[in-house]
């Protein structure tokens, strides 16, 4: 992603990437249903819950076997500072506004 789109709507891009490569390869997801996104992380979807949880742990054995393999080349790979501090700071800035003690306090004020 570039510094523009993380900036300025970094969940929605996200998307917006994922999708676009899909339509770009061709892939269809509902047969790869989930995706390692660079310097990013994992999604996976399905259509019940359990299987999107499924997909999920196929894709964590896989990604845990690539990253074992890059290992073994000694390949340095970098993170661009803004991105760490995206990261970091959407969870943990003044204006954090992602993670889950956002999420259990926003669900506990709705219930007061």
């Amino acid at each position: 992603m570039t510094k523009k789109q993380i900036e300025e709507a970094y969940e929605l891009n996200t998307g917006k990437v994922i999708v676009d490569e899909f339509e770009r390869r061709g892939v269809d997801p509902d047969a790869v249903p989930a995706v390692l996104v660079s310097q990013h992380g994992p999604f996976a979807w399905g259509p019940t819950a359990d299987k999107a949880v499924y997909n999920a742990k196929v894709l964590e054995v896989s990604a845990e076997i690539s990253y074992h393999a890059l290992q073994l080349t000694r390949d340095e790979t970098h993170v661009p500072q803004y991105l760490l501090d995206k990261h970091y700071y959407r969870k943990h800035g003044k204006n954090a506004y992602y993670g889950q003690n956002n999420a259990k306090s926003k669900s506990h004020a709705e219930h007061e």
